[in-house]
């Protein structure tokens, strides 16, 4: 083979060369683009999630103060463990807190029948810039909700039979979750009554 066929081959396989390595740089910045999107993404939904969790534990421990303030009256007991209790405020102030503390901005807070919330919520932060036109703007949005659920039951006290009765009530048994049964006196201090999470759980729904 002779030294101008050598540099004839030569030439015809650089542009082949300059070709596979542009598209391999092309993939390569198209992965980066698409990891940034990603990150940004679960940045949002970690965001969402912390957010929704924080707004129902507020709620959580609203409805836990309002049982311990009418716990010599547990015919107001059901409607707590339902969710309705006077005096209980939107608990979305803290959806907010936990996003920011996230880098993200609440959407949208929404109670969900008393018993959960579901935030929607955006980055502060954009993709980011890639080859993919757009991304230098684009922020990432998520949703999640979190419910409440109630750890405990009871048997309604029965109606007193005579009025005039002096002898101290006695309160239902509180019957929880893993076998737990908390045996209430109306004299007992607030340091030993079930805490929050004692009587409700607070989880992201599926």
């Amino acid at each position: 083979m002779t030294r101008r066929r050598l540099f004839a081959d030569a030439g015809q396989a650089f542009p082949i060369y300059i070709t596979v390595v542009g598209g391999l740089l092309f993939l390569a910045f198209a992965y980066l683009a698409v990891g940034q999107a990603a990150a940004n993404r679960n940045g949002a939904q970690t965001a969402a999630d912390a957010a929704a969790l924080a707004a129902a534990q507020e709620r959580r421990d609203q409805l836990a103060g309002a049982w311990v303030e009418n716990l010599r009256d547990p015919e107001k007991w059901q409607d707590i463990f339902a969710g309705m209790a006077d005096g209980i405020t939107p608990s979305c102030w803290r959806a907010e807190q936990l996003a920011a503390d996230n880098d993200a901005t609440v959407l949208s807070c929404n109670a969900d029948d008393l018993l959960g919330y579901t935030v929607e919520v955006q980055t502060n932060k954009t993709v980011g810039d890639s080859i993919v036109p757009g991304t230098e703007t684009k922020k990432s949005q998520a949703t999640a909700t979190a419910v409440i659920d109630p750890r405990c039951g009871f048997e309604p006290p029965a109606a007193e039979e005579d009025a005039d009765t002096e002898e101290k009530q006695e309160l239902p048994t509180l019957n929880c979750k893993g076998g737990v049964d908390w045996e209430l006196d109306p004299e007992t201090v607030e340091d030993l009554l079930p805490k929050p999470e004692d009587l409700f759980d607070v989880h992201l729904a599926d």
